[in-house]
Formats: C-alpha cells, structure tokens, sequence
C-alpha cells in the first residue's frame, strides 16, 4: 500500500486521536447563518402518512444543531430531531420554522 493514501475510517481510537493531532479531522465549524441557505419543506415518505417539516442545509456542528433544534421544536410545540445536517420538526410548521430562521439570519428557501 502506498504511503499517499487518505484513511478514510478507523476503530483504532489511537489511530483517530493522531488523526485528529495532525489536523486531519478537523470539527465542523459554525458557518455565518447569513451565509446559509436553508430549505424547509414538509415530508411524508416513511412515515405512516404523518407529516413532518424538513429544514436542511446547515452548516453546523452537532452541538450547535442540536440547541437550534430544541428552539425551534420550542416554539412549534411539537417533537423532532436532528439527523445529520438537517432538523426534522413533528407536523406541518414551514411558516413557523420559516419565520424563526429568517429571524436569526438564515437565507430559507
């Protein structure tokens, strides 16, 4: 095996640790919501005919998704989660979830 190859997994947790040392894994890090666009739409695929609305296209990390998640699942007064780059928000709330990331800056579509 040539030594230019790119490590793509590992279970080594050694191995992932110098990884990370390196730079090589660097955090996600928290783009300007100004410099996002996200897209909110509704999805009923899989899931027993139950809506639930989509916004997607963050660029976050998990930590900062996961607080605006709570925020928005907050102010719609219903469940959801974080999967990914993208909250899903129990029920039919575009316009709400819409209106709150516009509020704190976000471009939605």
């Amino acid at each position: 095996m040539a030594n230019n190859s790119k490590v793509v997994w590992t279970s080594d947790p050694e191995v992932a640790k110098k990884l990370r040392e390196e730079g090589k894994l660097d955090p996600p890090k928290d783009a300007e919501p100004s410099k996002q666009t996200i897209r909110v739409a509704i999805d009923r695929k899989r899931r027993a005919g139950k809506s639930m609305t989509v916004a997607s296209g963050f660029s976050h990390s998990p930590e900062m998704l996961a607080k605006l998640a709570t925020a928005l699942k907050k102010r719609c007064g219903s469940g959801g989660t974080v999967k990914g780059s993208e909250i899903e928000v129990q029920g039919e709330h575009v316009e709400t979830i819409a209106g709150e990331l516009r509020k704190l800056g976000y471009r939605v579509k």
